[in-house]
C-alpha cells in the first residue's frame, strides 16, 4: 500500500507533534524516576484494553467500567468464557487452508513429485509454489481478522506474544506450507496453558523442525546417515536454550548444546510414503544417536525418542527459564527495562505453578509494577499493535486485509516474515524513527478519511483466494464514512496531553481524526 492523499496541514502538524513527542521521550528516559504512584481507578479500564488487548473499540470502555477491572481481566484469562462473534467464527470456517493438518497441506499443495528417472520440472515447481501463497495469505487473514475483530483479546495478545518467543519464517523452504497449521497447532491452543505443553508442540511441529533444522539432525554413522541426513545438525539445539527456554545467559555450555543436538537426533519429518516428506512429526531410529549423554548436568540414557521429552522437561522446569519468561512478559506487558523485583517474582510464580501461563499473567496484571503511574503509557507500539489498534479504535470490521499487511510490509514488520529466530524485537528504540512516524501518519490519514477498503472483498494477489463464505461475501460495495472525530476520541478515553488538547484545537475538524490516530499518546500504550 502506497502512501498517498496525506493533507500537507496534517503533515505539518504530525512533524510538530512528532517533535514534541520525541522530546518528551527523551526527558522521560534522562529524568529521576519519580515516587511510586498507582494509576488512578478512572484510567485503570483504558490502561488494561491498551495491555491486556489491542486497545478499545468503540463501547470496550465502558463495558470494562461496567464490569470492573478485576472482572475484565478474570474473563480475559479465560477465554473461552467469551462469546465469539458469529460473523467472524463464519468467515475463519471459510478459510479452508488454516483447518489442514500438515500432512493435507504437504499432499494438496507441496512440490510435485516427478516421474520416476525423470529430473524435477522447475515450471511444474513454480505453478505449485504459486498455488500454495495462498496458505499464507488466509493465515494473515486469520491473525488479522481475530486481532482485531475477536472479543477474546488477550488470547491474541498471547497468540502473537508467543510466535514471536517460538519464531518460524514462513518462507523458507517448506514452511510456507506449514505457517498456518503451526500457529493454530502449535501455538494457539497453549497460549495459556503450560510452557511444558506449548514447548513440546513447537517442538514436534514440522514447521520448526525444518525451520531450525533439526529435520536433517542425524547421528554420524547411524544407520540412517546418507545424503542430506550425514550429520549433527546444532541449529535446533541451540535456539531451543538461547532463544525459547534458558535465555542467552542460561548457564549452559557449547557442550550443552551438543547434547542436546545428539539428543534430538532422528526428530523429524513424517515417515516417508511412495519416497516424499509428507509432513508431520516423526522419530527416525535409524538416525538416532543411542549413546548416553550429558546433559545440564542430567544423565540422560540413550533410549530413543523419550531422550527429547526428558530434555523438555529439563528445559522447562530450569530456573533460568522461569527467569527468561519472566522478563520476556515483563518487558511486554510492563516496560523495555522491566523492573527486577518484577521479574524475580514472575520467575517463583513460573517455578511453583510448573510453568502455568495464566497464573503467571494473573501475578503480573495484580503486581504493583503492573498499575505504577510511571509505566503508564511508557511502551511504544509495534507496527504491527499500532494497526490493529487503530483499526479497532475506529470501529470497523475489517474483510479485505490487503491494505494492512501492505502497511506492515512497509513498517518492516510483515506477519510471518521475520527472517531471524528471535523474532520482531517490541522496544521502542526498534521501531521509532522519523521514516516509521511518517508512515505511521500516512496510515492513519488513510483509515481516518476511509480511503482504505478494508470492508470491501479483494481477491488476492494472485486470483488464487479461494471464494469465502462467510462475511466478505455479503461485504457492501458503498464507500467508507470518515471517522467522526469526537467519537474516536471518546472510544479513546479523552486523555491527551496538553500539546496534543491545543493541537487538536487548532486543527480542521476533518484532520482530527487522523491528528488523533498520530498523536504521541496514540502510539503508545
Amino acid at each position: 500500500m502506497k502512501a498517498r492523499h496525506v493533507d500537507p496541514v496534517l503533515v505539518q502538524v504530525a512533524r510538530r507533534r512528532i517533535r514534541t513527542g520525541a522530546a518528551l521521550l527523551v526527558g522521560m528516559a534522562i529524568l529521576s524516576p519519580a515516587p511510586a504512584a498507582t494509576i488512578p481507578d478512572e484510567l485503570r479500564p483504558l490502561h488494561v484494553l491498551n495491555r491486556l488487548a489491542y486497545g478499545p473499540a468503540p463501547g470496550d470502555l465502558e463495558t470494562v467500567r461496567t464490569m470492573g477491572v478485576d472482572k475484565y481481566i478474570e474473563s480475559q484469562l479465560a477465554p473461552s468464557s467469551i462469546p465469539q462473534p458469529e460473523g467472524l467464527s463464519q468467515d475463519l470456517n471459510g478459510l479452508e487452508t488454516l483447518h489442514l493438518d500438515p500432512e493435507r497441506l504437504f499432499e494438496e499443495y507441496g512440490p510435485p513429485r516427478p516421474e520416476r528417472g525423470q529430473p524435477p520440472d522447475p515450471e511444474a515447481i513454480k505453478a505449485a509454489r504459486e498455488r500454495a501463497r495462498v496458505i499464507l495469505l488466509q493465515a494473515v487473514e486469520a491473525r488479522l481478522w481475530r486481532a482485531v475483530r475477536s472479543p477474546r483479546q488477550l488470547e491474541e495478545v498471547m497468540t502473537d506474544f508467543w510466535y514471536n518467543h517460538f519464531n518460524v519464517f514462513a518462507d523458507k523452504g517448506l514452511d510456507h506450507l506449514w505457517i498456518g497449521a503451526y500457529e493454530e497447532e502449535a501455538i494457539r491452543p497453549y497460549v495459556l496453558g503450560r510452557f511444558r505443553d506449548l514447548l513440546g508442540a513447537t517442538a514436534h511441529h514440522p514447521a520448526m523442525l525444518f525451520y531450525l533444522d533439526n529435520w536433517q539432525n542425524t547421528a554420524p554413522g547411524s544407520p540412517g546417515a546418507r545424503g542430506r541426513f550425514e550429520g549433527l545438525n546444532e541449529n535446533y539445539a541451540r535456539e531451543l536454550m538461547e532463544l525459547h527456554t534458558l535465555g542467552v545467559d542460561g548457564g549452559y555450555t557449547q557442550q550443552d548444546v551438543i547434547a542436546l543436538a545428539r539428543i534430538l537426533t532422528g526428530w523429524g519429518l513424517g515417515r516417508p510414503r511412495g519416497g516424499g516428506d509428507r509432513g508431520g512429526f516423526y522419530f527416525d531410529p535409524k538416525r538416532h544417536d543411542y549413546g548416553n549423554k550429558t546433559f545440564l548436568g542430567h544423565l540422560i540414557r540413550g533410549r530413543g525418542a523419550d531422550e527429547g521429552e526428558q530434555a523438555l522437561d529439563i528445559l522447562a522446569r530450569a530456573p533460568a527459564t522461569a527467569h527468561h519468561i519472566g522478563y520476556e512478559l515483563a518487558q511486554y506487558f510492563v516496560a523495555d527495562d522491566p523492573p527486577p523485583e518484577l521479574v524475580q517474582r514472575l520467575a517463583r510464580r513460573f517455578l511453583d505453578t510448573d510453568g502455568d501461563i495464566r497464573a503467571v499473567l494473573g501475578a503480573l496484571f495484580h503486581s504493583p509494577e503492573f498499575w505504577d503511574q510511571k509505566y503508564n503509557g511508557n511502551k511504544f507500539k509495534t507496527p504491527y499493535q499500532y494497526l490493529v489498534s487503530a483499526v479497532r479504535a475506529s470501529g470497523q470490521s475489517p474483510v479485505n486485509v490487503r491494505p494492512l499487511r501492505g502497511m506492515l510490509t512497509q513498517l518492516g514488520m510483515p506477519p510471518y516474515a521475520c527472517l531471524t529466530p528471535d523474532g520482531y524485537p517490541n522496544t521502542r528504540e526498534a521501531w521509532l524513527n522519523p521514516d516509521a512516524m511518517m508512515r505511521r501518519v500516512s496510515f492513519a490519514t488513510a483509515l481516518a478519511n476511509g480511503r482504505l477498503p478494508l470492508a470491501r472483498p479483494a481477491e488476492d494477489d494472485a486470483g488464487t483466494m479461494p471464494k469465502q463464505t462467510g462475511r466478505a461475501e455479503r461485504a457492501p460495495m458503498t464507500p467508507i464514512e470518515p471517522l467522526d472525530a469526537a467519537r474516536l476520541a471518546d472510544t479513546l478515553g479523552n486523555e491527551w496531553s496538553s500539546p496534543t488538547r491545543a493541537a487538536l484545537a487548532q486543527t480542521p475538524p476533518r484532520l482530527r481524526a487522523a491528528l488523533i490516530l498520530g498523536s504521541p499518546e496514540f502510539m503508545q500504550h
